[in-house]
């Protein structure tokens, strides 16, 4: 009997109107995926060396007990994230529950009562304008401790505003925040390039303050990382880019050793500082996760570009831009109703290896001041280097598309969003 050839779309109820649509899209930016190429080769190159530089032996996978005097896999990977960042020291521990925890650490760990905080990237994402104390009074907040707050808002065009900062450092602030990522914001993500401009900026004028950078969704962007153009600690979650994956949980920190010095001391307790805390069995998962996700973060791009194209060719406003620089994974796409918005977080919901048979539905998230509707059926709970989608339901009524450990999967969620925006009529494919 002659077998016949069916497309694999055909069984995720893909028509083929969106699967002609697509593979035009993808054409068109074939020239963008062989670039992302390079940076992906140079920064498997930049991890392996530091692996291979650091002697990491199958020893390193075990782990110790009790208070993790010694654990050499621990240590081991620690400075092998410092010499990928550029740094003196880092902290790569699965105690740190998320990236909010890696930099509420970096925060309270080196800001003291009557120190300034200034943000130059406009308000922070959500859970950090609660760790500030931005939304009011809550127990534990900086403002409850006396740690002052300024903010600076980027220009129309996402830029620095570097009139504002030269006037904000008059005040001395301790430290300076950059958020590289867009958060739930409708503005460019922070370069490396403007991230150096910046840094030579604020150490001109006030050398001791600190430069610190939330660096979530923009590990591996770029080949340097902000911590090697002047920036003084990094922060950042091992259920996003870092982790490749595999990490279960976690969260890193890199910088000064100093710095890290204090921030360890917040971490366990005044005089332990890194010496205590075990692995708990996590660094194989770990290590390979590192050693992924240089290309596990191309494959995501990947995705982003071609959601980017797909909106974009409908008539929706997106952003990044198709010709726009990238320097986080984050693909926001206007889709001008809370029933789209939905309706495209339901397609990617059911385009997952796990829980695809769930329906998301709009929630008071923890830390967030409107009702959020995630969709992320994924291997490591709340992983956003998997692919996932996410949205505050406030007008416009953005989607925020992210992850997708291969491009293949970010394919056909975005082919099964598609699908489901033209079944429920909220768009239409003129071919």
């Amino acid at each position: 009997m002659k077998r016949i050839e069916v497309p694999s779309e055909t069984l995720f109820g893909i028509s083929k109107s969106v699967l002609k649509f697509v593979k035009q899209c993808e054409k068109e930016i074939q020239s963008q995926f062989e670039k992302l190429g390079d940076t992906r080769a140079y920064n498997q190159y930049k991890v392996l060396n530091a692996m291979q530089k650091n002697r990491l032996s199958d020893t390193d996978f075990n782990w110790n007990s009790g208070y993790g005097y010694n654990e050499s896999g621990r240590d081991t990977l620690e400075k092998i994230y410092a010499d990928v960042f550029g740094t003196e020291d880092a902290i790569v521990r699965p105690i740190i529950v998320n990236g909010t925890h890696a930099i509420s650490l970096c925060l309270t760990g080196t800001l003291r009562p009557g120190d300034r905080l200034l943000s130059v990237t406009g308000p922070p994402y959500d859970t950090i304008r609660t760790l500030i104390g931005i939304n009011g009074p809550k127990p534990s907040t900086l403002s409850e401790i006396g740690i002052l707050y300024n903010q600076v808002e980027l220009t129309e065009s996402g830029d620095f505003d570097y009139d504002s900062i030269s006037e904000a450092l008059k005040s001395k602030p301790k430290m300076v925040y950059v958020q590289r990522s867009t958060g739930y914001e409708w503005r460019k993500a922070v370069s490396i390039d403007k991230m150096r401009v910046l840094a030579e900026f604020v150490k001109s004028r006030s050398d001791e303050t600190i430069l610190m950078v939330d660096n979530c969704y923009g590990e591996f962007l770029e080949r340097i990382e902000p911590t090697e153009i002047g920036f003084d600690l990094a922060a950042g979650s091992l259920i996003k880019n870092p982790g490749g994956g595999l990490a279960m949980t976690g969260g890193y920190i890199a910088g000064k050793s100093n710095l890290i010095e204090l921030i360890s001391h917040k971490m366990t307790s005044p005089g332990i500082g890194k010496e205590c805390g075990l692995s708990f069995g996590m660094n194989r998962h770990f290590f390979q996760g590192f050693f992924m996700a240089p290309h596990t973060v191309t494959e995501a791009l990947k995705g982003a570009l071609l959601c980017a194209c797909i909106f974009d060719k409908l008539g929706f406003d997106t952003f990044p831009g198709l010709s726009d620089e990238r320097s986080d994974i984050i693909q926001s796409v206007k889709l001008n109703s809370k029933e789209a918005v939905i309706c495209f977080c339901e397609a990617i919901q059911a385009s997952s290896p796990v829980d695809s048979h769930v329906r998301p539905i709009p929630w008071d998230m923890p830390g967030y001041e409107t009702q959020v509707i995630m969709a992320a059926g994924t291997f490591i709970q709340g992983s956003s280097i998997e692919l996932s989608a996410d949205s505050p339901l406030t007008p416009p009524y953005i989607a925020y598309f992210q992850g997708g450990l291969t491009y293949d999967h970010a394919r056909i969620g975005l082919m099964k969003a598609l699908q489901n925006l033209v079944d429920q009529k909220y768009l239409s494919i003129q071919q």
